[in-house]
C-alpha cells in the first residue's frame, strides 16, 4: 500500500465552496460581451441570494438559466431578487436533496443503517415517529453524513 501511496496524487474536491459569487460573476462574464456590465443583467442582491443558497456549479448554472428564462418571459431586466426567489427550490437544503448531492439514496441508506426504504422515505418527509427518526439521525451523524 505504501508503494501505491507514493504514486498517488491527492486532489481537493472542495470545488467552489466559498467562491460561489465569484463563479457566478465569472460565468456571466464569459457569456456576455466585454462591454456588458453584470449589473445590467443581474441585481447584486440576486447574485448574493444565488451564491448563498446554491453550492455546486451545476446548481448555479441551472438556476441562472431558470432565472434568465423567467425574467425574459416577464420582460424584466435586470434579473431581480424576486425572480431568483421564484425559481429557487424551497427544498434545496432539505435532508433528501442534501444526502442525494453526496451520493446517498433511500435504498443505500436503508442498507447502511438497517432500516426499511419506507422508513427512510418517511424520515425524508418528516413523517417518521420521533424516536425512530432521532435514532436514525444519530446513526447518520455517527457515520459522518452531512445532515
Amino acid at each position: 500500500m505504501e508503494e501505491i501511496g507514493y504514486r498517488s496524487t491527492v486532489f481537493s474536491l472542495d470545488g467552489i465552496i466559498g467562491s460561489q459569487r465569484e463563479y457566478i460573476e465569472w460565468l456571466v462574464s464569459k457569456c456576455t460581451t466585454e462591454s456588458t456590465q453584470i449589473g445590467d443583467i443581474l441585481e447584486a442582491e440576486a447574485i448574493d441570494l444565488l451564491a448563498m443558497r446554491l453550492r455546486t456549479p451545476l446548481q448555479i448554472e441551472q438556476h441562472l438559466t431558470l432565472a434568465f428564462e423567467a425574467a425574459y418571459q416577464l420582460g424584466e431586466k435586470p434579473v431581480t431578487t424576486a425572480i431568483v426567489e421564484s425559481v429557487l427550490s424551497k427544498q434545496i437544503d432539505d435532508l433528501e436533496p442534501t444526502l442525494t448531492r453526496y451520493g446517498y439514496d433511500a435504498r443505500g441508506l436503508a442498507e447502511q443503517f438497517d432500516a426499511k426504504p419506507a422508513e427512510i422515505k418517511l424520515l425524508f418527509r418528516g413523517q417518521l415517529e420521533p424516536a425512530r427518526a432521532r435514532e436514525l439521525q444519530e446513526q447518520m451523524l455517527a457515520a459522518g453524513l452531512p445532515i
